[in-house]
């Protein structure tokens, strides 16, 4: 049998981080030892019931069975418009402001192809979600990362970029709230954003994948909230956080015509849309009753509770996330993010994300997901106290 050689774009493509912590997880599992994953972000609750009755209806329509338009349905994108006005109070038109994607993942892996040219510079956040450097990688463009410190709230400071490098750049990722810090973006951010980006004509690509999940009674903001928002950007929209529907792949780009445009035009090419009965359950998710959300908001804030002052009270001294359902915690001393993760799990079964994975600036901290029940939360807590590291 031939061998057949990859390409090699494809060899440029960045190793998946998680595939190791999945393999790791996986050997531990094997030797039948109990682990409490705490290292994926993958949504343990179910697609709430009136989504999954609408799909199973929507199903059984033979007209549903045809290829749909090229574009989507009109119908999901006017629903993508009224959810950002009810919940936003921002202004879209349907026909050139909204693109259906395969899932927020989709759009962002395609927007480098759709607006630069190899060679071009991107800024991307550190620590950051892993897979912005895939699109980076197929659209054979430079990477130039902003830090997010602490110090700033896990913001980027803009005044702080190589001025050469932030000359060179064309488009900017960020993600509030944040994956993997928990971190949430200001007003005030935001609109140094859009004055940071109309000087040097750039084009934000904000990741709201979370934009629901806020605590403290805290609402995440739309980047395109921000006056002059839409001049220079668009923001990508998930249903998989907001409705638990990761395994539907359906998601939403709302923002600038000519990137809409742009989007639309390669994914002509690449699709031919979402099963239709996906898009009339996702029009259903965000038109019909919210409460399944605001239950599944105070789920987390009940696990962030449960976890972060169970922390504390061990000695562990942690920062509750504003927002997501991720914790960023700081390692103990004398260990790296890659070292104490493996020490959780090969001594006590727990497994977290080594910060490392998603950055240079990654280095000294772990994510946790807190993405499981408040009893099984409580047992990680115990069996790290057992280690006796903060005593």
């Amino acid at each position: 049998m031939f061998q057949f050689e990859k390409s090699e774009l494809l060899k440029t493509l960045p190793k998946q981080f998680f595939a190791s912590l999945v393999a790791k997880v996986n050997s531990i599992q094997a030797q039948g030892h109990d682990v409490i994953n705490l290292g994926q972000g993958n949504p343990d609750q179910p697609t709430p019931e009136h989504i999954v009755k609408s799909l199973q209806i929507a199903a059984e329509k033979p007209l549903n069975h045809k290829y749909s338009p090229f574009r989507g349905h009109q119908y999901l994108k006017e629903a993508a418009c009224a959810y950002y006005e009810r919940e936003h109070g921002v202004v879209l038109d349907p026909n050139t402001e909204v693109a259906i994607l395969f899932g927020g993942k989709a759009g962002l892996v395609e927007l480098p192809q759709c607006l630069l040219n190899p060679g071009d510079t991107v800024l991307v956040p550190d620590p950051g979600y892993p897979d912005y450097l895939s699109g980076v990688a197929l659209a054979q463009v430079k990477t130039a990362f902003m830090p997010l410190l602490e110090e700033n709230d896990f913001l980027p400071d803009y005044t702080r970029l190589d001025r050469e490098v932030v000359q060179q750049a064309k488009m900017m990722f960020l993600n509030y709230p944040n994956n993997p810090t928990g971190a949430s973006a200001t007003a005030e951010f935001f609109e140094q954003t859009v004055v940071f980006a109309k000087e040097h004509s750039m084009c934000v690509v904000h990741d709201f994948a979370y934009g629901a999940i806020g605590f403290d009674g805290e609402k995440p903001r739309s980047f395109l909230q921000t006056e002059g928002a839409k001049d220079i950007g668009i923001e990508v929209y998930t249903l998989s956080k907001t409705y638990n529907m990761a395994g539907w792949r359906v998601g939403f780009a709302v923002g600038n015509k000519s990137v809409i445009q742009a989007l639309e035009l390669l994914q002509d090419h690449l699709y031919v849309s979402l099963f239709p009965a996906i898009q009339e359950a996702a029009a259903t998710a965000l038109l019909e009753s919210q409460d399944c959300v605001r239950e599944l908001v105070a789920t987390y804030e009940g696990r962030r509770r449960v976890f972060i002052d169970g922390l504390r009270s061990i000695g562990w001294n942690v920062t509750a996330p504003k927002a997501s359902f991720f914790a960023w915690l700081k390692v103990p001393e004398g260990f790296t993010s890659e070292s104490f993760a493996d020490y959780l799990l090969n001594e006590a079964y727990v497994a977290v994300a080594p910060g490392n994975g998603f950055g240079q600036f990654g280095e000294g901290y772990v994510r946790v997901g807190l993405l499981t029940s408040e009893e099984r939360l409580q047992e990680a807590v115990k069996r790290i106290e057992a280690l006796k590291l903060f005593t």
